[in-house]
Parts: C-alpha cells; structure tokens; sequence
C-alpha cells in the first residue's frame, strides 16, 4: 500500500474562531487546486482519501478527490491533530484493498505520523508545509517503522509541478 499524507491548505486565522470550523481561505483554496493537480501528475489514482473532520481538512480532502474522479472521502478522527500516530493503523487496515490511500490532517500530526511509519519515534522530524504531501510505502503489514518515504514535498513544490 501507498500512502499519500496531505496537509491542508491555506485556512482562515485562528482568533475568535472555533478551530473545527475554521474554513480555507479564497487562497488556500486556489492553491490547494493547483497542488492537487501536482499530486495527480505524481500519484495517478487514490482509492479512498480520509480526512480529519475538521472543516479546512474536509475542504482540502474534496479539493483533491475531485482530480481524482471523486473517490470516497472518509472522515477519520484518528487524523484529528492531538491523536496518537498508532490510532491510524486501525483505519488503514480496514482500507486493506485499496493500493494508494491518501489522508488530509494537520501539523505537527502529520509530521509526527510521517515520522512514527518511518523510524517508530513520536518526535516529529519531518515538517509539511500548507499543501504539502509525502508518499510513503509499506512493503507489506502496516506498522510503525516499517515505511519507505518515496518523496517529500512542499505546496509550492507541488504547484509547480501541477503547472
């Protein structure tokens, strides 16, 4: 299985503002479009996307299906940001069928969960910009460090190559 991590795009500030509900900005949303059409020249199918339930995540997540052809997107709580990396397994393998799996969340979850596939630690050392994604492989049972990082890049990165 392939994994593909996404972090949301460009959202609304935070003060006053419940943090559930934060929205993507007119520009976040533009620039997440054209860093999907970088990942769509990357990565040629998702079979399923979850997405952490939070609203800038979901918007991210419908972004993304939408170059995809519109496969099933899941809300996963285990994408919400103080979850534990290991809560994710659980979700993955029920997706056991599908070959590439992508997932919306937030930072420093995501660079934590990069981290915890790669090396088993739960310090992050790996930073995902707005937009941002990596690709991750699992040889075969998913579980902490047991994953290959294909490749690592920026929104920007991946707005460029979607060009």
């Amino acid at each position: 299985m392939q994994l593909l991590v996404i972090r949301h795009g460009i959202a609304e500030d935070a003060s006053g503002v419940d943090d559930s509900l934060r929205a993507l900005t007119d520009e976040g949303r533009l620039k997440m479009k054209k860093a999907a059409a970088g990942l769509r020249e990357l990565v040629e199918i998702v079979d399923v996307i979850g997405a952490s339930p939070l609203l800038r995540a979901q918007q991210t997540a419908e972004i993304v299906a939408k170059v995809y052809g519109d496969p099933p997107v899941l809300k996963v709580r285990a994408l919400v940001p103080e979850s534990d990396p290991a809560d994710l397994i659980y979700w993955l393998e029920e997706q056991e069928s599908a070959n590439v799996v992508a997932v919306v969340g937030h930072e420093p979850h995501l660079g934590t969960l990069v981290t915890w596939f790669l090396t088993g630690g739960h310090n992050s050392r790996v930073e995902m910009s707005k937009g941002g994604a990596a690709l991750l492989e699992f040889p075969s049972r998913i579980r902490e460090a047991s994953a290959t990082l294909k490749w690592l890049l920026t929104g920007s990165q991946l707005r460029r190559v979607g060009k």
